[in-house]
């Protein structure tokens, strides 16, 4: 295993765990890669998926089922944090620019191709929400990919914007520009909040998924998020990267999704060669837990196992 401290650990009698670390914007970075038992068999090593956190993701957090359905299917499955967020190093704390996002998703992608028991050739790319728009940002730039899978991702951040109500956006753009002139002490308000509280996020039930979230993983979560980090939503347009995508591309979305809403007859349009898309009769956050999960996983079960019958 390469990358500085790695250690293995069993998680289930059919999986193991392996941490490691690498770097990024020169921050050491943490990662975890769930390895299925068949990881040791074959030459060639085992087909993988990077999985890309939202918005306010950490490792854990809402994707326990995934892992666990993705690892049954025969796929190694790698997380990490993102610099300044959960296990990772860096300053200042729980600060989002998706540009340099982008970038710790390279460095992610890099780190899990230099895994001796990976297939670097059969490589599939992960992302939900606002995680699902830097997986279309890097899968235009990786035609060598196996494939890409986004839920309920954030492509068109002007459509995000136009969906917050007005007062929270006046709000949010007060508290942003004050915190940009605070360097590496920024002025955090929520990352989710109750509906009506302010907060990044208070519609459609983030505050009560958060709290399942991490409840079912049994982690901590600090939820918080600097306020200069909303000031990056609305130029942020990974839709404009859909055409150049050159890799079977999944997108997911939810048609009740009122976080990162979801244009399907836009994004169709886009790359049809390429990128095929499903829709869920429900809200963000809905897609994470049952009884919509089993429809959402179904897809992506099918989409993987495509994937790997043509190669």
């Amino acid at each position: 295993m390469t990358g500085l401290k790695a250690m293995v650990t069993n998680t289930e009698s059919t999986a193991l765990e392996v941490k490691s670390v690498f770097y990024s914007d020169d921050v050491q970075c943490a990662a975890s890669l769930f390895l299925p038992e068949v990881a040791s068999e074959g030459p060639d090593g085992v087909p993988a998926i990077l999985m890309v956190h939202g918005w306010g993701g950490v490792q854990g957090a809402l994707t326990g089922p995934f892992i666990a359905a993705f690892i049954a299917a025969g796929y190694a499955v790698m997380t990490f944090d993102y610099p300044g967020w959960g296990n990772s190093e860096g300053l200042p704390r729980n600060c989002i620019n998706p540009v340099n996002r982008v970038g710790n998703v390279e460095s992610a992608l890099t780190h899990l191709k230099q895994q001796a028991v990976i297939n670097a050739k059969k490589i599939v790319l992960w992302g939900t929400s606002f995680g699902g728009g830097h997986v279309v940002d890097t899968a235009a730039q990786h035609p060598e990919l196996l494939g890409a899978i986004a839920q309920v991702p954030m492509l068109d951040g002007q459509d995000a914007v136009k969906a917050i109500p007005l007062l929270s956006l006046l709000r949010f753009g007060a508290y942003g520009i004050a915190d940009c002139f605070m360097g590496r002490r920024p002025i955090y308000i929520p990352v989710v909040s109750a509906p009506g509280e302010f907060g990044s996020m208070d519609r459609d039930g983030a505050s009560e998924a958060m709290r399942r979230g991490i409840e079912i993983a049994g982690i901590q979560y600090d939820n918080r998020i600097a306020a200069r980090s909303v000031l990056t939503i609305g130029m942020y347009r990974p839709i404009k990267r859909l055409a150049k995508i050159k890799i079977p591309t999944l997108l997911i979305g939810a048609s009740r999704d009122s976080v990162a809403p979801f244009n399907r007859a836009n994004i169709e349009g886009k790359n049809k060669e390429y990128v095929q898309t499903k829709m869920i009769d429900a809200n963000h956050f809905d897609p994470y837990f049952a009884p919509i999960l089993s429809e959402n996983l179904q897809y992506q079960l099918d989409f993987l196992t495509s994937l790997l019958a043509k190669n």
